[in-house]
């Protein structure tokens, strides 16, 4: 209830930003919500302060299958702060952000019984209000040969910010697909609530290729909500926590005459924490490596447009030798098919899901004149450890194997600032036992940017 209270408010505060010359085109047209402020939203973003934030709820009915028919809801608000020194102070390239979330509702997969990683909501993590991120950021835009040769972080991070960064995954639903990709069954936090201290630093030897690594503190049970995002001491005792280091490198092609911009990437996660086997040996830490594969396939042609034919002193139609035929250009548009895919493999002694990846499809723009929409679809897997079954059956509990999910959705933008997105999600051996029916899940997604 309070989470709805507060998007009232924000409702509230639509109706009164608006200018008194404004109309309300102009504001269904705008990129906000809440507006432009009387002019004081931009009027900040020229000084280098960006106050951002945004609702988004999801509504579930599990219609066959899992472990009962039922319905569900949760929700999000999201707030961002982010000052630009240059603007601000003059200091080229330093920038600061800050950012929290407030979630709530039931859990569906109280209704699905899906392992974390496959929880059909990844609202669902870091529920209550949390702390995100709250750091600063230094870039060398174009101080270097090349623009953003270098970038450089650090404060009260997460490396999920920073890393297997795969933006046409988030699209959906499934706490696989837009967040933990099968990582989070091995023990290693991937997720936006997992924040530590820390910092990364990333640079691009070229335009089209990068590298990067990171270094962080290792905290057990950092994704708990009850921590609220504020465990800066770290777990009790001091040396339960480790290192946590994560190092990606790859290539951001563009390919061909329609520019398809793609990206290859290979990285590895090592999480120093202390771990049992499903032997019973000691272990002192957990690792992964990952590979990640992203290309637009297909791009529309966008529509051309012309400079002005001429300089406009009234004369210059009249006489040929002023005339300046338009320059016609057409800029590269959205609009196209893109694939995604992501391959994880982890040692099989001492992590549940050693195997796991996805892959998926999302067209932008597929109905004319719905330029914004996007229609998807995507499916994961994760296999669990054979010897993590053996572990299980001679303890007499259900053996894991496998675990699946395939999700379609369709994101109609309805106006720049909030969208509405039906699903379905079908997921294949909820848990991995095949104890529970495969369900099916109907549902919609509600989105909007303040």
């Amino acid at each position: 209830m309070k989470i709805r209270l507060l998007c009232g408010l924000a409702a509230l505060a639509t109706i009164t930003s608006l200018p008194a010359q404004s109309t309300v085109s102009e504001w269904w047209n705008g990129k906000h919500a809440t507006g432009d402020w009387l002019g004081n939203r931009s009027s900040l973003e020229d000084r280098g302060v960006t106050v951002g934030g945004g609702w988004k709820a999801n509504f579930f009915g599990v219609v066959d299958g899992g472990k009962q028919q039922h319905g569900a809801f949760d929700e999000q608000i999201f707030f961002s702060f982010k000052i630009d020194f240059e603007k601000l102070a003059g200091i080229k390239g330093l920038s600061a952000q800050a950012s929290a979330w407030y979630r709530d509702g039931r859990s569906v997969n109280n209704y699905v019984g899906a392992s974390g990683a496959f929880n059909p909501s990844a609202l669902q993590v870091g529920t209550g209000w949390r702390l995100l991120p709250v750091f600063f950021q230094w870039e060398s835009r174009d101080l270097l040969p090349v623009k953003d040769m270098i970038t450089l972080s650090g404060g009260w991070t997460n490396p999920y910010y920073s890393f297997i960064q795969q933006p046409a995954s988030q699209l959906f639903v499934n706490n696989a697909l837009f967040q933990t990709k099968g990582l989070v069954n091995n023990g290693i936090p991937w997720s936006g609530a997992g924040d530590t201290w820390g910092g990364h630093l990333k640079v691009k030897p070229t335009t089209w290729s990068y590298a990067q690594a990171g270094l962080y503190m290792a905290i057990p049970g950092v994704l708990s909500s009850g921590n609220h995002g504020l465990d800066f001491q770290g777990a009790s005792p001091a040396d339960s926590n480790g290192l946590y280091a994560v190092g990606e490198t790859g290539i951001t092609p563009k390919i061909g005459s329609a520019e398809l911009p793609g990206k290859y990437a290979f990285g590895g996660i090592y999480f120093g924490v202390e771990n049992t086997s499903f032997n019973g040996t000691s272990n002192e830490d957990r690792y992964a490596l990952y590979w990640q594969a992203d290309q637009m396939l297909f791009r529309e042609a966008s529509a051309p447009t012309a400079s002005p034919e001429a300089p406009g002193d009234g004369k210059a139609m009249a006489d040929p030798k002023t005339f300046k035929e338009p320059v016609v250009t057409a800029p590269l548009s959205e609009q196209g098919l893109y694939a995604f895919s992501f391959i994880s493999f982890a040692p099989k002694y001492n992590n549940a899901m050693p195997f796991y990846f996805h892959t998926g499809l999302v067209f932008k723009g597929l109905i004319p004149g719905r330029d914004k929409d996007q229609l998807g679809a995507a499916f994961a897997l994760g296999n669990y450890s054979y010897y993590k079954l053996q572990a299980d059956e001679a303890a007499g509990r259900p053996q894991q194997t496998t675990e699946a999910v395939l999700e379609l959705d369709y994101r109609i933008q309805i106006t720049k600032f909030a969208y509405v997105q039906p699903f379905l999600q079908y997921l294949i051996r909820p848990n991995g036992t095949g104890q529970i029916e495969n369900a099916t899940i109907l549902g919609l997604q509600m989105g909007v940017t303040f």
